[in-house]
């Protein structure tokens, strides 16, 4: 066995108490420590020995920090994410927004103007506007670092002349109606578990949302009528067992909305349209 598959094997194993996908995260690692991407990794694995990086880079992994943030980087729908500190990390059931509105707007015009609430380093918009090349948008959050990333994201994709960022709370002082809105607000209850170094590492304000997990959502639904254009759609996300109440919040505010399940048939977005005369 070669030095990198034997090293592979090894952070394998050796990281399978603090994480849940141990061979993912080290293949992930041994890649930054080479300076490749993983697939070339995977096909064609290096014959040199391993560098001294990535006992490092194992080191802080098996202290709870997360990959993504170890590796500066993360993949989400069609392109990649630069990530740090202060920014959320995009998460893989976050696509199901994205891919929720290319079904929708499959046969229709498509969105010309786009608004991401919550938008962290980008992660919605960026993917929303590799997408459909015609678009422009804005993306919003009230977390500074998390716009840097967001910017530099931009302007690494070539998209920056497309996306205005801007710090804020949700939609104040939003006067302008949308096409499409896509929104990742938080919404895990205070207390509730969450997966080893979540908490200690990602910004608590992009994850907790009150007691009962819904606090954004009773502050986003009564705006999204005015946010909409005609025959626009908004794409909230919600957590796996929040499809009830969250939905309720919605109906509440005048909406009737619709339901979007991830890969794994959990309940993971809400969709709305509203219908101006």
């Amino acid at each position: 066995m070669r030095p990198v598959e034997r090293a592979l094997a090894e952070a394998a194993q050796r990281l399978k108490g603090a994480s849940d996908t141990a061979r993912l995260d080290a293949e992930l690692l041994m890649a930054s420590a080479l300076n490749i991407e993983r697939d070339e990794l995977l096909l064609r694995p290096p014959a040199g020995e391993v560098p001294d990086a990535f006992e490092g880079l194992v080191q802080r992994r098996l202290a709870g920090e997360p990959v993504a943030y170890i590796t500066g980087r993360r993949a989400f729908w069609n392109i990649e994410l630069e990530v740090g500190p202060g920014a959320l990390i995009p998460r893989p059931d976050s696509e199901t927004l994205i891919a929720a509105a290319v079904e929708h707007f499959a046969g229709r015009e498509a969105p010309r103007r786009i608004l991401d609430l919550g938008t962290g380093p980008g992660t919605l918009l960026l993917a929303a506007l590799d997408q459909w090349p015609d678009a422009t948008g804005v993306g919003i959050d009230r977390s500074p670092e998390g716009l840097t990333y967001a910017r530099n994201n931009a302007r690494r994709l070539g998209l920056a002349p497309r996306a205005h960022f801007r710090l804020g709370n949700w939609a104040t002082g939003v006067d302008e109606r949308f096409d499409l809105v896509l929104c990742n607000p938080p919404y895990v209850a205070i207390g509730a578990e969450l997966g080893p170094g979540v908490a200690e590492h990602e910004p608590a304000e992009a994850l907790f949302a009150g007691e009962e997990g819904l606090d954004d959502y009773r502050l986003l639904a009564p705006e999204i009528s005015r946010l909409l254009a005609r025959s626009g759609l908004a794409v909230v996300e919600i957590g796996a067992d929040q499809a009830h109440t969250a939905a309720e919040l919605f109906r509440s505010a005048g909406h009737q909305p619709l339901l979007a399940r991830d890969l794994a048939g959990r309940p993971r977005a809400l969709l709305i349209e509203v219908k101006h005369k």
